[in-house]
């Protein structure tokens, strides 16, 4: 178990990532509390969800933004290396074929912060999501 000296945060690992603090309240407030430099990425896929789902609410849950309706539909999140993309198990193996260029694990789509998003296929997946998962 490792310690983290800024929030007391009891983790598995040594310098595990984790999220410091009070979690935020809304989108805008997780975005603004990531680090500047990948600040207009985090605006880009927040801006290709809400154009894929507009009837999805937009919250924070887990202390990720999340697209909801009546549950969770997708979460995305910074990391240091890149962004995770959250559609959850099914949809990676729904679009296994097209996710086989990223690297993928279960419920879990890491997007380089170094390489263009895949605006069209984010949509498709975010789309099939609430199709999936909503009532």
């Amino acid at each position: 178990m490792w310690t983290c000296p800024k929030c007391g945060r009891e983790l598995s690992r040594q310098d595990q990532d984790h999220y410091c603090g009070k979690a935020p309240e809304t989108i805008d407030e997780y975005i603004a509390a990531q680090d500047e430099v990948v600040q207009p990425r985090l605006i880009e896929v927040r801006e290709i969800l809400r154009a894929a789902i507009p009837d999805a609410e937009e919250r924070i849950s887990w202390a990720m933004p999340t697209y909801w309706k009546g549950r969770n539909i997708i979460h995305f999140a910074a990391s240091k290396k890149h962004m995770g993309l959250y559609p959850g198990s099914e949809a990676t193996t729904a679009f296994a074929d097209e996710l086989k260029d990223f690297d993928v694990s279960k419920g879990t789509i890491r997007l380089p912060w170094n390489k263009e998003l895949p605006t069209e296929l984010i949509q498709r997946i975010a789309r099939w999501c609430y199709e999936e998962y909503t009532d």
